[in-house]
């Protein structure tokens, strides 16, 4: 399992001896906090854990304080190395600035502080790493939970994971879906967004930005442009402002406005977006249909498939480094073109009894990819292919 990996990765940067700077991002309620609490466990190492989540206007100040009191704790116990963890650090004013002065302090006095960041908004996190932190770190990206977790951990069948998804934290919830939806909704996503996007960055009009979630998750695995989404908001807005809008759900773990595939950039950025949640259960929450209802509405359930595949495709994809998109051209469509460096390999879900598809043929003779796919019917069973890493596809 990823989560077992990272343990691994960490523990193994312990064993150095050497201090490092590990940074851990991914959406709420993925099991970062756990990962850590797991590996404090397992090392007998000094540790020094505080959170920014719960300090009210924390700030560099706050930091510095808790960097000392780290070193403090590390002189105390008469240890030569300490590990300091700050889970939400994106949180802190300028952070990344006053972990770099601290940072390059111990270097220089070779005070060996082990130093994890933990934090849930990916765009505030890069930008810091990017900006004040290069080369100082390594960026491990923990995203939602896979099917194969999801079956480990709470013995979930495929159907079970296609519709409520991949929280953990809502997984004793289902047998009372309507309690189990109001979870998603208020502890999840109400969350994110008030916390990870409008305290993180500019937004002029947050019931617009909330609008377009819902909008999103309704139309998963769709293909919508921005100005018919407008005529769904009811709002003249600029469409600059939804994209930016759409940039920041993606940066916060929630959904994406995936581009078309296209030779060149230009052309990439101008496509329909395809939207895709990043958890089925954002896409369950948002209807009102009961799982056995929707399980019964072949049509539906198709589009709860394909949209399971494109998030397992965007969570590998962080993972693993490639990227996602769609294609299409007239009447003809692929589900998901991947791409990793120069090498492209095209995916069509397919869940009822109708398995052709002139897309796949027409999109093979004109971008001549390394390899095309089908998942469901006739192809690759679902089971299989949600417990794959899709990197394997490129060999």
């Amino acid at each position: 399992m990823f989560e077992r990996s990272v343990l691994q990765n960490i523990r193994g940067r312990i064993n150095e001896g050497r201090k490092f700077m590990q940074v851990l991002v991914g959406p709420r309620q993925t099991g970062k906090t756990t990962l850590i609490k797991q590996l404090i466990r397992k090392t007998d190492m000094p540790c020094h854990f505080v959170t920014a989540d719960d300090v009210y206007a924390a700030d560099t100040t706050w930091l510095r304080r808790e960097w000392g009191n780290a070193r403090l704790q590390m002189q105390q116990s008469e240890r030569k190395e300490i590990l300091f963890i700050v889970d939400e650090v994106q949180k802190v004013p300028n952070w990344s600035e006053t972990v770099k002065k601290e940072w390059d302090s111990d270097s220089f006095s070779d005070t060996n502080v082990k130093v994890i960041l933990l934090g849930s908004s990916r765009l505030l996190i890069q930008k810091g790493l990017t900006e004040s932190l290069a080369g100082r770190y390594e960026l491990t990206n923990v995203t939602h939970w896979s099917f194969d977790e999801m079956r480990d951990a709470f013995g979930w069948n495929i159907d079970q994971y296609i519709y409520f998804g991949g929280y953990p934290g809502s997984a004793s919830l289902i047998p009372d879906e309507e309690r189990w939806r109001d979870y998603i909704r208020e502890s999840l996503v109400e969350t994110t967004i008030s916390k990870d996007i409008l305290m993180m960055a500019r937004v002029d009009k947050p019931a617009l930005l909330k609008r377009l979630f819902d909008i999103g998750c309704k139309y998963s695995s769709q293909i919508l442009s921005l100005s018919k989404v407008q005529g769904e908001l009811q709002e003249s807005g600029n469409l600059t402002t939804l994209s930016g809008y759409l940039t920041l759900l993606r940066d916060a773990g929630l959904l994406s406005g995936l581009e078309k595939y296209a030779a060149d950039m230009i052309r990439k950025r101008a496509s329909k977006p395809k939207f895709q949640v990043h958890n089925n259960a954002l896409l369950a929450a948002s209807q009102q249909a009961p799982f056995d209802q929707l399980r019964k509405d072949a049509k539906e359930w198709g589009r709860f498939v394909e949209s399971a595949i494109g998030a397992h495709l965007i969570n590998s994809g962080l993972k693993h480094r490639f990227n996602v998109y769609y294609w299409n051209q007239g009447n003809c469509e692929v589900d998901y073109i991947i791409e990793k460096g120069n090498a492209i390999v095209a995916l069509e879900v397919k869940s009822g009894k109708d398995s052709t598809n002139k897309g796949l043929a027409l999109f093979h003779d004109t971008f001549h990819p390394r390899a095309v796919y089908v998942v469901g019917t006739d192809g690759i069973p679902l089971e299989q292919f949600l417990s794959i890493n899709p990197v394997d596809l490129f060999r």
